[in-house]
């Protein structure tokens, strides 16, 4: 099959969005027949190749031996109802402040395909309910486009009060009851929800014992992402749209990316009444803010919070939201903006992994040594290389180039010294810096 969606797999999507958007109240009860040989096909090829393999050992080429074998078992076991999830390998990644770790829950590469497969239908039809102020794993939505329009917000609002908002284990805690009550809603196909309740239930194997969570989806598993803006978009963004907004007596935003949110309100009376009701409207649903990460802030423009005391100061709080520290700083012209810097933990993060890789790898030939620098280098610049960070990107290089010589020098027990490396790094060089975002000046109020 070629890159593009099939013709047929295009007009089933569309149909069912189509009827989503003619009708937001209604329970779709039959979306289950779009899924066939054809939709499986599809739900493979959009499936990710070189994904580590889940609990059976099977990885994407093994399966693609006997690919519409396969396939056609898979969708028989499906819509009889026989289909059995299996239990999806925990493994643990870092989190951002480097202290903790995070769990990820690896399905097997069928289990994948299928959870891709229904995905496809509840994007269908979600897609025509979901907010704008929802950014995280949606078409035509990233986290750049959020992180833009938060601080083209604020500048606009001429700074405010933020409210960090920060769930207590959100996928490891999301109660089951609530989530298939949520998705009932609006979708009430038996064979979509038989299979949503199966990957919920699914064990989790962990050093070689299966256990069966009570509560919780994993991270990890193509159908989570989606689950959990479902679930949010009736616990924070329709109520926050639907019945606090027109309560509040001056400008509030939300913005959410998957689990990560913030709220920015112009008044601080109305921010502390938000703050003051969130925990209850969470506990309804069964979760649980974190007591420290829930903050609010204030982000006022130092330019106007200093207009009665004397000249502005540089002494604004801050806050960090999609690997971000935001804070205010004078332009060239003495402007205060909102600028923009990459966090400490996920500097230390990123620069880490790269020392621990150029340890490992110290013995590789030199030249697939750069290739995959050249590579880490490009992909840490992709996402942190936005306007106003330049002068991160640039410690980032020279300390990723400190770690590479470093590395090179344990070879031999006679050393390399900084003159050599120079020389190396002018016949191998590694990427500049580079903002791929550019800069936004966006009219702020004075």
């Amino acid at each position: 099959m070629g890159t593009s969606t099939p013709e047929k797999v295009c007009t089933e999507l569309e149909r069912i969005a189509s009827l989503a958007r003619q009708a937001p109240d209604m329970k779709l009860r039959t979306l289950a027949h779009h899924i066939d040989a054809e939709w499986l096909e599809e739900a493979h090829r959009r499936t990710r190749k070189d994904g580590a393999r889940g609990v059976d050992g099977q990885n994407a080429e093994q399966y693609a031996a006997n690919l519409q074998g396969n396939l056609q078992s898979l969708l028989d076991r499906a819509k009889s109802g026989t289909y059995r999830a299996p239990p999806v390998r925990r493994v643990y990644i870092p989190k951002a402040s480097g202290t903790e770790k995070r769990p990820l829950g690896i399905p097997t590469f069928e289990d994948k395909v299928l959870q891709r497969a229904v995905t496809m239908v509840l994007q269908a039809v979600y897609e025509q309910d979901f907010l704008p102020c929802s950014y995280g794993f949606r078409p035509g939505k990233s986290a750049h486009q959020m992180l833009d329009e938060l601080r083209d917000e604020l500048m606009s609002m001429g700074g405010g009060w933020v409210l960090e908002v920060d769930f207590r284990n959100y996928f490891g805690s999301l109660d089951h009851v609530h989530l298939k009550d949520v998705l009932s809603q609006r979708v009430t196909d038996g064979v979509i929800l038989r299979l949503v309740s199966k990957w919920l239930h699914a064990g989790v194997l962990e050093d070689g014992a299966i256990s069966y969570p009570e509560s919780g989806t994993p991270q990890g598993g193509v159908v989570s992402p989606m689950l959990a803006n479902i679930f949010l978009h009736e616990v924070l963004d329709g109520w926050f749209e639907r019945d606090v907004k027109p309560r509040l007596t001056g400008r509030a935003r939300l913005f959410r990316y998957a689990d990560d949110a913030v709220m920015v309100f112009a008044n601080e009376q109305d921010a502390r009444r938000v703050l003051d009701v969130l925990p209850k409207r969470c506990g309804k649903y069964g979760l649980t803010l974190h007591p420290e990460k829930t903050r609010l802030v204030e982000f006022g423009n130092p330019a106007r919070r200093s207009s009665n005391d004397g000249p502005p100061t540089s002494g604004s709080k801050t806050f960090d939201l999609l690997g971000f520290t935001h804070y205010w700083e004078p332009s060239r012209s003495g402007r205060w903006i909102i600028k923009r810097k990459t966090m400490r933990a996920r500097f230390r993060n990123a620069l880490h992994r790269v020392v621990q890789w150029c340890h490992i790898h110290r013995h590789d030939p030199v030249r697939e040594q750069w290739r995959a620098l050249k590579m880490k280098v490009r992909g840490h610049y992709a996402y942190y290389g936005i306007g106003f960070n330049l002068e991160a990107l640039a410690c980032f290089l020279y300390r990723v180039k400190l770690a590479w010589w470093k590395s090179l020098r344990r070879r031999s027990q006679r050393g390399m010294l900084w003159a050599r490396m120079e020389a190396l790094l002018r016949v191998l060089p590694l990427p500049a810096p580079r903002l791929v975002r550019p800069l936004r000046l966006p009219a702020a109020n004075p």
